[in-house]
């Protein structure tokens, strides 16, 4: 029963009036960060689709000089050229223009026609590397090729004065996971800060945490010096050697569920895969059919934040293309959707010719373990056999800076804001105690020196 005389007294009025205003300030607050949530997502989106009609129109006239609006809208229709309304603007995405020459077959013809075949330069790589995997792995206990050792210098460059001088900005850089066996030898060398905390490896985000006070007009520089070797790997995979699935396993069970919000079996999905693997029982033979499916009917093009996605399967289905993380997902999904257990892992691809930002996954069989996939390479132009033919499911090439063995997970220490990448962890993440500090705020550079 309550005391009805505790609320006369001066000090107990006192005390629950402070005690309402801080309920309303946290009501406030919380008001703040849900309006400040969606502001932030119509400014991701402001970033990406920042090109007018004019100058998609423009772009396209290099190719097609005598461009009509009629195909344009019809390219719209079809979600060849990528656009969205902004506060009751239609504005393009940034990359729509030359993505419009990678999506649409026509005017992939006419560009192909024009500038002759374009090979992205880490194919000339995989053309040395792939077959001394293919004829190493066998021998190895692992089934692990030739590797790599390489020093990777990692600086993350937060831009001057977008956070208050003598502020605290707290900074995540990607590191190198340890647990990992085509991933070995890790050796840390250096960091701009001699205060950091590494992740443990029990987090699916491997990363090197540090601090640091921003000065007037500088710009604050993170910078991580480390040496990995990175081995290729094939499984040499034959249908024959594949068991059925124990179902009643703890890694079956977590490895086939829905994983939000990018691995969600949706009854369309779910269509989808039994359709592709219609009369195929085998797991193997099924992850092929997915395989080839997806790398015949989804062509990789250039994509917006994932952040700014609800569900990245059902876009790659809804606008006919995907990149490299976006293509993976739907892979996984499909996957799972045929009780073929699966997860993420990316970081970076690190070929001498080509560095960037990568995705792919593993998926699990029974009798054989975990072997990776790489949906984005599919299927190399150059392969003249199946076994080449399809490498990249179970093999991978030993070009790989492996960072994150799954989507969307937690950090150490935690994150106080929202993430700028909600799904991947590469580039690094930045906030200060105002708030998150997205990818405008800062630029990330990779230098890799090969050892051997």
């Amino acid at each position: 029963m309550f005391n009805n005389h505790i609320f006369s007294s001066p000090c107990r009025e006192e005390s629950w009036s402070r005690l309402r205003d801080k309920c309303m300030g946290i009501m406030a607050l919380l008001a703040m960060v849900g309006s400040l949530h969606a502001q932030s997502t119509e400014e991701r989106l402001a970033l990406d689709f920042n090109k007018t009609h004019d100058e998609v129109k423009q772009y396209i006239q290099r190719y097609i000089p005598d461009v009509t609006e009629a195909q344009i809208d019809h390219w719209e229709k079809t979600r060849a050229l990528e656009t969205c309304y902004i506060n009751g603007k239609k504005w393009y995405f940034h990359n729509a223009a030359p993505n419009l020459f990678r999506i649409d077959p026509q005017c992939r013809a006419i560009k192909l026609q024009k500038d002759g075949e374009q090979k992205s330069a880490y194919m000339e790589d995989e053309r040395i590397d792939i077959p001394a995997i293919m004829k190493a792995a066998p021998h190895s206990a692992y089934r692990l090729g030739p590797a790599h050792r390489m020093r990777v210098t990692y600086t993350l460059t937060v831009k001057p004065d977008v956070v208050p001088a003598g502020e605290t900005i707290r900074c995540w850089l990607p590191f190198p996971r340890t647990d990992v066996k085509r991933q070995t030898n890790v050796r840390l060398l250096s960091t701009s800060n001699k205060k950091y905390i590494k992740s443990p490896a029990a987090y699916n985000h491997s990363s090197i945490y540090m601090e640091q006070k921003a000065e007037a007009g500088k710009p604050t520089v993170f910078s991580e010096v480390f040496e990995y070797t990175s081995h290729g790997s094939w499984f040499g995979l034959k249908p024959e050697k594949v068991k059925p699935y124990d179902k009643t396993s703890a890694l079956y069970r977590k490895y086939i569920a829905n994983r939000r919000e990018h691995i969600i079996v949706t009854p369309r999905i779910q269509h989808l895969a039994d359709s592709i693997t219609s009369g195929i029982t085998n797991p193997l033979l099924q992850a092929r059919a997915l395989f080839t499916y997806i790398d015949a009917n989804y062509p990789w093009a250039s994509a917006r934040e994932y952040s700014t996605i609800q569900n990245i399967p059902e876009y790659v289905l809804d606008n006919h293309h995907g990149d490299c993380g976006q293509v993976t997902l739907l892979f996984l999904t499909l996957c799972r959707a045929k009780g073929i257990p699966g997860h993420f892992e990316s970081g970076f691809m690190v070929h001498p010719d080509e560095k960037n930002l990568h995705d792919w996954g593993e998926i699990y069989f029974e009798g054989v373990g975990w072997v990776p996939v790489d949906q984005s390479f599919g299927r190399p132009y150059w392969a003249t056999d199946d076994s080449t033919r399809y490498f990249y499911l179970g093999g991978i090439d030993s070009y790989r800076l492996i960072v994150n063995s799954d989507f969307g997970m937690p950090f150490y220490p935690a994150k106080r804001y929202p993430r700028s990448e909600t799904v991947d962890f590469q580039r690094g993440e930045v906030e200060w105690q105002g708030g998150n500090l997205y990818f405008n705020k800062w630029n990330w550079d990779i230098k890799v020196e090969y050892l051997n």
